[in-house]
């Protein structure tokens, strides 16, 4: 986000967007619910690989198998995706640097042996769900 300075927003903007869940959200915590009834066990909020600073919303530690759970807004979801018009160049560069992040997150646990699985929240649950059981399941150790 270099180069990009913010523009003043207003306060209601402020606190709704302070008020935004970066951990435990619905979507998060339907699909562990989905994991854990399909008998699968795993970490919550860690760091797979020690030395990059990247916390995964859900791992399977045997598996090497890392989920994190995007937000369409904050990730620029494809289908999704929307725009501010207020502050555009701010938001447009902060969702792009998100987009970067994630692709280069994925690169480094590719590296180091790893899965990024990444489930959009607007998938169901069910979907997500059967996507991370086969991931880990063909992963794991036999």
């Amino acid at each position: 986000m270099s180069g990009v300075k913010p523009l003043e927003t207003t306060p209601q903007t402020r606190d709704r967007m302070s008020r935004q869940k970066s951990r435990n959200t619905q979507v998060e915590l339907a699909l562990r619910k989905a994991l854990h009834a399909a008998g699968l066990r795993y970490r919550i909020h860690r760091r797979p690989v020690s030395g990059v600073r990247r916390e995964a919303d859900v791992i399977f530690v045997g598996a090497k198998v890392a989920v994190f759970v995007d937000g369409c807004f904050w990730h620029g979801c494809p289908d999704h995706a929307t725009w501010p018009k207020n502050n555009a160049e701010f938001w447009r560069a902060k969702i792009e640097g998100n987009r970067q992040r994630d692709v280069d997150t994925d690169a480094r646990l590719a590296e180091a042996g790893w899965l990024a699985v990444r489930v959009w929240e607007h998938e169901t649950t069910d979907a997500a769900a059967c996507r991370v059981r086969h991931a880990v399941t063909s992963r794991q150790p036999r």
